[in-house]
């Protein structure tokens, strides 16, 4: 086969440092921005993204050049520093360390960018930490630490 081919989707999920609710709205549009402008530099496809005060959503199509750590560490990493570059906040801005990756079947897209453009409406009734355990155990990671 003279050419590789790839695509695989992942749904991505990080929080705020403590899962404090640091993104405003003013402050998530300009950091949602500036991820979906970061990417692009990076070669990362960003298909949906959005969030809470406390945490992001991001639906990524993977390609051939990244691990699924690389293309996390490029946008976490990069974002929080360009964050407090900015001085977007009075404090020194961290996301919290880890994050879930999910993978989706092309099947799943439409799903998961609807859960995801509609954060804000989806957490009036639940938290994030609610919201996080469930992608867990519809994921089936909750026992992933028992896996051989």
């Amino acid at each position: 086969m003279p050419h590789s081919y790839s695509k695989i989707w992942i749904h991505l999920v990080w929080s705020t440092k403590d899962r404090l609710p640091y993104l405003t709205k003013e402050v998530k549009s300009k950091v949602i921005f500036h991820i979906r402008e970061k990417a692009k530099t990076e070669g990362i496809y960003v298909d949906t993204i959005n969030g809470a005060e406390d945490h992001v959503h991001c639906l990524i199509e993977l390609g051939l050049k990244r691990s699924i750590a690389e293309a996390v560490s490029r946008l976490k990493g990069e974002s929080s520093h360009w964050v407090n570059e900015q001085a977007l906040m009075k404090f020194h801005f961290n996301w919290q360390i880890g994050y879930g990756a999910f993978s989706l079947a092309e099947s799943q897209l439409n799903t998961v960018r609807r859960y995801i453009l509609n954060q804000e409406e989806h957490h009036k009734a639940k938290t994030f930490e609610q919201e996080y355990n469930e992608l867990l155990m519809v994921y089936n990671v909750v026992n992933a630490d028992k896996r051989p």
